[in-house]
């Protein structure tokens, strides 16, 4: 789930549910219009919450237990049942336990890759890509800073959940030279916030 507020075009939140392709079908009820795929609820458009909420800028809303707490609050004045999101950090540290070449694609490597609670498999075309080296990982459901949601994928027959990234793809730098992914200090502790090392 991927919360959005925009004050430009109008003091609205953007809630994504689930990310599906267009067309969709809208209701809307008051200040909710409520989006739905194939009838399934995918979103809401929340309009008249900062009020409520004071969100003191637009764009992608840092979601904690405290912030998802008020949202609820301000969701439940809209008629709109409470949601759950998984709070867990989705950019964390990962160790690179294995790495062999893609049957099918010369550039392509298949990593598996240890994110603390679980191995991940991922697949990478960085050239620097190697077994042993600790990595930062964009799980399912992270939204990367050009936009990009994070899903669940089959690369030429290969199923990879996850993203091993670059310092480019993370916004930290914007230099042509920095191609290939960050390696991380070999004390990096996998699983953990790779926003919130020391």
């Amino acid at each position: 789930m991927n919360i959005f507020y925009n004050e430009k075009i109008d003091d609205v939140l953007l809630i994504t549910i689930e990310s599906v392709e267009e067309p969709f079908e809208y209701e809307k009820n008051g200040d909710v219009v409520t989006i739905k795929k194939d009838g399934n609820i995918v979103g809401y458009n929340v309009f008249n919450v900062n009020d409520e909420l004071k969100l003191n800028s637009s764009g992608l809303v840092e979601l904690d237990e405290a912030t998802m707490e008020t949202i609820n609050d301000v969701l439940k004045t809209k008629g709109i049942e409470p949601l759950s999101v998984d709070l867990s950090p989705k950019f964390v540290v990962g160790h690179v336990d294995s790495m062999e070449k893609h049957p099918d694609a010369d550039k392509l490597n298949i990593c598996q890759v240890n994110v603390g609670q679980e191995i991940l498999q991922i697949v990478c075309g960085a050239k620097n890509i190697a077994a042993g080296q600790n990595v930062v990982v964009a799980k399912v459901g992270a939204v990367m800073p050009g936009g990009m949601h994070i899903k669940d994928a089959e690369l030429r027959g290969v199923a990879s959940s996850g993203m091993i990234c670059s310092e480019r793809e993370l916004g930290l730098t914007d230099s042509e030279e920095k191609k290939g992914i960050l390696v991380l200090d070999a004390e990096a502790v996998p699983g953990t916030d790779f926003f919130k090392q020391g």
